[in-house]
């Protein structure tokens, strides 16, 4: 399958994801508008996030860093977490267990 066969959902204003979902896990496969805000939040999930294209500033446990293609950020369970992207974003996330509220 090619992940531009998956539906494309604009979750927050600007992101648009694609999702797999397995057992334990869910991908989101994310493409992000330059300016587009993530608010900060939390979530039972832990996370890993892989920036594949562009530049994206992520706060995550109150320390903000800008990631760049090659970078992974690392967020642990109900960690306070959000940013916004400084350019046009391809980003991939990782969470465990499923995000039961991305399958559209």
């Amino acid at each position: 399958m090619l992940i531009s066969e998956l539906k494309k959902v604009e979750v927050v204003k600007g992101f648009h994801g694609r999702f797999v979902h397995m057992e334990n896990y869910t991908i989101g496969f994310w493409e992000v508008k330059a300016g587009s805000e993530l608010p900060m939040h939390s979530h039972i999930h832990e996370q890993s996030t892989q920036v594949i294209e562009g530049e994206f500033e992520m706060t995550c446990n109150g320390t903000t860093k800008i990631y760049k293609p090659g970078m992974v950020l690392k967020i642990p369970s109900n960690v306070a977490h959000g940013g916004r992207a400084l350019t046009d974003c391809k980003i991939t996330d990782i969470f465990s267990p499923v995000r039961e509220d991305y399958k559209f």
